[in-house]
């Protein structure tokens, strides 16, 4: 008689384990662990951070959205979305701590952002504001901030005299 009330008991829990829905929602940055997975750079500023959640759960973070773009165009890319949804969250730069889902989010353009980008994510639409799609389209098309600031990171340390 055990054996009878066990096993429905144990294929229900089976069912039940294989059915559970991906946890799609924005994860708590960890200062001291997560990293771009572009640049390699620690996530510093929650507000201009992404992240990108699979439906395995697994989580990429990147340190601005320009890295989320370049790393969209790489082979490693489509092996961690594969033929799935993949969630992606946006710090709003203007609340700090509060995540905007990327592809409903607005971009506005000219901050200096931690890559130098220049595109920060706000939620609601103004007349300057481009689209999820619009902002990849420009960084693709050259339109960041990107060559000041790799320009002025390039002069950093010049002058100094060399051992």
């Amino acid at each position: 008689m055990k054996k009878l009330f066990l096993f429905p008991v144990l294929v229900l829990l089976l069912v039940v384990s294989c059915n559970t829905a991906p946890d799609y929602s924005p994860r708590k940055v960890n200062y001291d662990r997560d990293i771009c997975a572009q640049c390699l750079m620690g996530i510093a500023d929650q507000q201009y951070s992404v992240q990108a959640i699979n439906s395995y759960g697994d989580v990429l973070w990147f340190d601005d959205i320009g890295c989320l773009n370049e790393y969209m165009k790489t082979p490693n890319w489509k092996k961690f979305a594969g033929n799935k949804k993949v969630q992606i969250w946006v710090g709003d730069s203007e609340h700090k701590g509060k995540w905007l889902d990327a592809e409903k989010a607005f971009y506005t353009f000219g901050k200096h952002t931690p890559m130098g980008y220049g595109y920060s994510a706000v939620a609601q639409r103004s007349d300057s504001a481009f689209t999820f799609d619009a902002m990849r389209k420009r960084i693709d098309e050259g339109k960041t901030m990107r060559e000041k600031f790799l320009e002025k990171h390039k002069m950093m340390g010049k002058g100094m005299k060399k051992k």
